[in-house]
């Protein structure tokens, strides 16, 4: 194993962190976090419409976090709850940055790659379009979602979204999505 979870939560953990969370990942906990983060926004920042499109782009990613998860590999599962994940809220220089993590079967990989390669590569209006689309015509998933969280988020930051890929061993990856705003 070449991936070390805690080394990559100590790399997230830069600049100036609002908030940082490593472990199970629940509803009560998403509730609590929301709450937190409200109450330091309003603190930290003046602006009302970038404080709206941090908590908005928080509340996705969580969701994703809690909605779209894998069963965690054997050596790691123990005692844990199936919901584990990373995040972390920072400020850096002028920007605010919303760090997720969780781990991601390899098969899936790829067509979760393909999905945010798009996505980035999308203008404004295609991604309203796009948005719009996904709304009305596609069904939703067995998770809940109809595949409006990423586009979503793309939507409120400009296509501010980066992600990673991390080889964790042969059956799972830890998936970073890495989002500016």
């Amino acid at each position: 194993m070449s991936f070390d979870i805690d080394e990559q939560f100590s790399k997230m953990n830069d600049g100036e962190v609002l908030l940082a969370y490593k472990g199970s990942i629940t509803a009560q906990l998403i509730t609590n976090v929301l709450g937190v983060v409200e109450t330091k926004l309003d603190h930290v920042i003046d602006k009302s419409i970038t404080k709206k499109k941090i908590y908005n782009v928080l509340v996705e990613s969580l969701q994703n976090l809690y909605h779209h998860v894998d069963d965690l590999p054997g050596e790691f599962n123990s005692g844990l709850d199936i919901h584990f994940g990373i995040f972390v809220v920072s400020k850096i220089d002028d920007q605010y940055q919303i760090q997720t993590g969780n781990f991601i079967k390899a098969e899936k990989i790829k067509s979760l790659q393909e999905r945010l390669d798009k996505i980035k590569s999308l203008s404004r209006d295609e991604l309203k379009e796009l948005y719009k689309f996904v709304l009305n015509n596609q069904k939703f998933s067995d998770k809940g979602g109809g595949g409006l969280g990423l586009i979503d988020i793309a939507r409120r930051t400009d296509g501010h979204i980066d992600y990673e890929f991390n080889d964790y061993n042969t059956n799972y990856s830890f998936f970073i999505l890495n989002i500016k705003i």
